[in-house]
């Protein structure tokens, strides 16, 4: 599997580009608009054919390249079924599959951040992989105070991944604040502080507790990506 994990200064936003080594046919996950020149190089460089790019959910910090992708290389774009975008190729079920040669990702559904909230796993030689979009972060999780977040759903869908996968499966989320890359489960459930609760209504206690501003980007962002973002070259 190829792996490469790049990141946007202005948004803390990680996209990731994923492909088979075999086939070269490959994914984005999380693409943000104003970093196409990069997503190009790679995919020359590194002699790739993209077949799908992806969004974890509808972000509201940054403007998507899915509709800049598509119109370029003719991908696919997905989402989760449950997100307000009309635009996409194709809208994923919970626990639905993608093929990538002889890779294959499923999305597991996990409210709560946003309604339409998706992780991504993936299981290359006997290692498991999850991309955690704005569900959990390292040493921390997505907020639920906009677009229909819910902390109860959030509480249970962080107990879904961590009863589903084993400890030792590589953490990978959407943002980062602090300088971290990747975690794992294992660690995640040991020193993540919103893990560390008593139970759901603490949890539910917590996140409803926190201060945080809007996103910079949220007004032009969201209506943005709902139309899958810009569809001509950058």
């Amino acid at each position: 599997m190829i792996l490469r994990q790049l990141y946007d200064r202005e948004t803390s936003t990680y996209t990731y580009l994923v492909a088979d080594e075999e086939s070269r046919n490959a994914l984005l996950l999380d693409p943000v608009l104003e970093r196409m020149p990069c997503y190009r190089r790679l995919l020359a460089e590194l002699n790739l054919k993209l077949y799908c790019a992806l969004d974890s959910h509808i972000h509201a910090d940054h403007v998507t390249a899915l509709g800049t992708l598509r119109a370029e290389y003719g991908c696919e774009t997905l989402v989760n079924e449950h997100a307000l975008m009309d635009c996409a190729s194709h809208k994923l079920a919970d626990g639905e599959q993608i093929h990538l040669g002889k890779l294959v990702f499923t999305s597991v559904y996990t409210p709560g951040h946003t309604d339409d909230s998706i992780c991504l796993h993936v299981n290359a030689r006997g290692q498991d992989y999850l991309f955690t979009g704005d569900t959990l972060f390292i040493r921390g999780t997505g907020r639920t105070d906009f677009q229909n977040g819910d902390p109860a759903q959030l509480y249970d869908s962080l107990q879904c991944l961590l009863n589903r996968y084993p400890d030792d499966t590589w953490v990978y989320p959407a943002h980062d604040y602090k300088g971290w890359t990747k975690s794992t489960l294992g660690e995640e459930r040991r020193f993540n502080p919103r893990l560390q609760v008593a139970d759901k209504a603490a949890f539910i206690e917590l996140m409803n507790s926190l201060d945080l501003p809007n996103p910079k980007f949220m007004d032009v962002a969201v209506p943005a990506n709902r139309s899958c973002g810009k569809s001509e070259p950058t």
